[in-house]
């Protein structure tokens, strides 16, 4: 079973960890291995792809002809593969040397159509000590409580998640309203492809914690404005993704009460138990983000108009 690796990258400031990345992925274990690198409109990082590692077996290279997004970079990728398996990495992670020999063993095993592995928080920085660790998924990463190794989930995260590349383009690979492009912070895109898959396919993702990639965290991404920020979008992206997909609204419910009804609760007893400063930051913190996830919600109720996103998803894509 041969397996692609895509990675998408576009700005020259990361141009060292997007190498550090790509070199992870040429040094896996796994063989049969393509490496297909999409560069999102950039044409000197282009170029500067193309000296280090056209002359490459196995490695593919291809240049969108604008700044698209990571959404459309993704499935542009998964439609120039020609693995059997098609998986993804953020160009700001590390692949440990058996990621893709352990997605490949789940694809053997059984007969699961789509394997995401353990997005491993790699902090460049000082981890904050305010960041509680149910709210990892801000910055891409498992975040507490996610699931069990070998359960099936609805999804995992883009830097560690894989497809049978048949099931992820029959259902049209990655929405184009969702995911980064250059300052819209619209986030979420491995839900709505997921959902379209279980919807078709009546499976999810297996969740396989051996496959690890390690997620670089930067000094921005232990910013607590940031964070804020973030969480703000994430409410914004939760509202497209209720447009998109209606089905998919009562994961928000299920997760609130996992944190209110769950971690909450354990944490106040951990704070009766055994006092600090950082499990009260922690705890706070969860009651921040939380709410700015609300206000994004909301202001997505008050400003995303379903008329248009169906619009823009119907519309013709570049090739």
């Amino acid at each position: 079973m041969k397996v692609s690796v895509v990675i998408c990258t576009y700005a020259m400031d990361r141009y060292d960890v997007f190498s550090e990345c790509v070199e992870s992925v040429l040094a896996q274990t796994y063989d049969p291995l393509e490496v297909v690198i999409v560069v999102d409109g950039n044409e000197p990082v282009f170029e500067r792809v193309q000296e280090d590692y056209g002359g490459l077996d196995d490695v593919v290279l291809h240049c969108n002809d604008e700044n698209h997004g990571i959404s459309y970079s993704r499935t542009r990728g998964a439609e120039i593969a020609t693995g059997d398996v098609v998986a993804f990495i953020d160009d700001d992670a590390v692949a440990e040397d058996e990621w893709v020999a352990e997605l490949a063993r789940v694809y053997d095993e059984t007969d699961a159509i789509a394997v995401g592995g353990h997005a491993k928080p790699d902090w460049v920085t000082e981890k904050p000590d305010f960041f509680p660790a149910e709210f990892y998924w801000l910055v891409g990463c498992d975040e507490r409580g996610m699931g069990e190794h070998m359960e099936e989930l609805r999804n995992t995260y883009g830097s560690n998640i894989s497809f049978r590349r048949d099931v992820f383009l029959s259902v049209g690979g990655y929405d184009e309203n969702t995911g980064r492009k250059g300052d819209r912070h619209i986030q979420a895109h491995e839900a709505p492809v997921c959902i379209r898959m279980a919807n078709k396919y009546g499976k999810g993702v297996i969740y396989n914690t051996d496959a690890v990639v390690n997620h670089k965290l930067f000094d921005y991404r232990g910013d607590f404005q940031w964070l804020v920020f973030r969480s703000f979008w994430q409410g914004y992206s939760k509202r497209i993704m209720d447009l998109l997909l209606p089905e998919a609204s009562g994961d928000k419910n299920e997760y609130l009460g996992q944190l209110m009804l769950n971690f909450v609760p354990m944490r106040l007893k951990d704070i009766v138990r055994e006092p600090s400063a950082a499990q009260v930051k922690q705890l706070v913190t969860i009651f921040i983000f939380t709410a700015a996830v609300g206000f994004g919600y909301l202001h997505g109720l008050l400003e995303v108009d379903q008329a248009e996103l169906t619009t823009e998803r119907d519309a013709p894509s570049a090739t």
